[in-house]
């Protein structure tokens, strides 16, 4: 989110006679686009050849697809797509899809994913994500058939894991996990943490559970995420505000991303 400082530091390393590289440029498109600075990123963009001699990457591409498409202008982030110099590889229709994803155009979704599956039939991701939008507007017949597809074409959903370190042991936590040894001082802690949340305006989000039920069993379902699972066993052995360092091998939902930040100001 310091897009405005990345933007400082890189200019000053210019001063300092450095010349970036295609990584740096990486970098800065990056940071222009978590930062919502779409001008000066469309202008970095442009001057990797006209000012540092850099031809862009697919890497670089895909960057601009992204900071248009979180900006929410996905006519000129599609228009930037089919005008692109080299041929999209299955990351830029990901890349779109997500935006997609982030705004609710279905059917601009329905087209990502399915050029992102035609560059890559075994891209788990892709299924999941459009399964996950058509879930979200209720879509259920919808949901149940890329699902459907996945496992007709035995596509595997990578299942998500969240680590945490504690006293030089490695804990490792799925969803709805109840192996662990502390598995009943960790939900309570949780039940404790979303109370404390929901006093201090937390609403759980709970568009994309993949179930047709009601809300209050949505609601149950995402509380259990792994990466939850983690912060509670991390605040149950752990003293003080010692930092806890999560780490997970998927993207962390909306939701978990939106709890976490709760969760560091209540505790």
């Amino acid at each position: 989110g310091y897009g405005v400082e990345a933007i400082e530091h890189f200019q000053h390393m210019q001063q300092e006679g450095m010349n970036p590289d295609d990584i740096t440029l990486t970098n800065v498109l990056n940071a222009c686009t978590h930062a919502g600075l779409v001008e000066e990123g469309i202008q970095f963009f442009n001057s990797m050849s006209q000012c540092y001699g850099i031809t862009p990457a697919i890497e670089h591409f895909n960057c601009m697809v992204n900071l248009l498409g979180r900006a929410g202008q996905l006519d000129e982030a599609e228009t930037f797509i089919d005008t692109m110099p080299i041929q999209p590889d299955a990351l830029t229709w990901m890349t779109f899809l997500g935006s997609c994803r982030i705004y609710g155009c279905i059917e601009r979704a329905k087209c990502a994913a399915e050029r992102a599956i035609r560059l890559d039939p075994q891209l788990s991701s892709a299924y999941v994500v459009l399964s996950n939008i058509y879930a979200s507007v209720g879509r259920w017949d919808d949901a149940s058939k890329v699902r459907k597809l996945m496992a007709d074409r035995d596509v595997r959903k990578e299942i998500g894991c969240s680590w945490i370190a504690v006293n030089n042991r490695v804990h490792k936590f799925v969803v709805r996990d109840r192996s662990h040894p502390q598995t009943q001082q960790i939900y309570a802690e949780l039940e404790r943490l979303n109370r404390l949340m929901k006093d201090a305006g937390y609403v759980p989000s709970t568009d994309f559970v993949l179930h047709d039920v009601e809300d209050e069993q949505k609601e149950h379902l995402i509380y259990h995420h792994s990466e939850k699972l983690a912060i509670g066993f991390g605040l149950i052995s752990t003293s003080g505000r010692t930092p806890l360092l999560i780490t997970k091998n998927l993207r962390v939902c909306s939701d978990c991303h939106a709890a976490t930040k709760f969760i560091s100001k209540i505790v």
